[in-house]
């Protein structure tokens, strides 16, 4: 495997001096080490989660509404060319793909968003559903955003300390990590696809009357449900998650990176550089 001399905790390293990769690098690493290539989400996950996404069924639907007439064919071939799964109709078991050249694309076309609001001195809200693999990604990027002069909002425990309570039937609260949002339940921060802890989040700010973010970073339900709202969202997705990808097509989210989402976070230092170095 290619591997690159970099820190095995990410956010103990926030604050380091970030080199951009060459693109070839970059794409080698990122094949090598499965989050893009031939990745550990099974083709059988991708193809279900398509019909389970179009039935609008909770945690598959991300908080995106349908506003165009889709199909299971028209999604998967969205897929095709958005993330760079197999197109083989026959192909339904077994390990499927992920372009890491589309990946990189969408990495580029997110670096110019997060650089056009962040050097404007832009408010950003940062927030993930994948706490094993992506929390320490976001908390990189919140970094860079605070030192290069935006500002990191969401949950102000010191304007009003009291939890913010998702409602029934998900339950739990959203909490801020060194400026990243998750859901807490039971004691965890349990991986999840419900749209519910960024509405709760969001009905928050508006009771606070805090300023709307000017971008949110983010992933899984917490970036459908913003963009459903009509904030200017960028996000990463997984193979499986096609509601992402759905949601770009339609124009509410403006970029959905292709990849997988939950390796152990190191493998993801040489896509950070990427993404914000110089």
């Amino acid at each position: 495997m290619h591997t690159f001399d970099r820190p095995t905790d990410v956010s103990a390293d926030q604050a380091r001096v970030r080199v951009r990769p060459e693109r070839s690098a970059l794409a080698h690493h990122l094949d090598a080490s499965g989050i893009t290539g031939d990745v550990a989400t099974p083709r059988e996950s991708n193809l279900s989660h398509i019909g389970r996404f179009l039935s609008q069924e909770r945690q598959f639907d991300f908080g995106v509404p349908l506003t165009q007439e889709w199909t299971e064919e028209s999604v998967f071939d969205l897929m095709v060319d958005r993330v760079g799964i197999s197109g083989d109709r026959d192909f339904v078991e077994g390990v499927d793909t992920i372009s890491a050249q589309k990946c990189i694309d969408s990495v580029d076309r997110m670096r110019a968003v997060l650089r056009e609001v962040v050097r404007s001195g832009g408010r950003v809200l940062f927030a993930t559903g994948h706490p094993a693999g992506l929390l320490p990604v976001h908390q990189a990027v919140v970094a860079w955003a605070q030192k290069s002069g935006a500002t990191v909002v969401g949950v102000d425990v010191v304007l009003r300390p009291e939890p913010v309570w998702v409602s029934a039937p998900v339950g739990g609260d959203v909490r801020r990590m060194n400026g990243v949002h998750v859901w807490h339940q039971h004691g965890g921060v349990p991986h999840t696809h419900f749209a519910e802890p960024m509405l709760a989040l969001l009905e928050r700010l508006r009771a606070d009357d805090q300023q709307m973010p000017d971008l949110v970073v983010a992933d899984h339900g917490w970036a459908g449900a913003a963009a459903s709202v009509g904030l200017r969202t960028v996000g990463y997705a997984d193979c499986n998650d096609p509601a992402l990808f759905v949601a770009e097509a339609q124009g509410q989210v403006e970029v959905a990176v292709p990849l997988d989402d939950n390796v152990l976070p190191q493998h993801y230092e040489p896509l950070i550089d990427y993404l914000v170095g110089e």
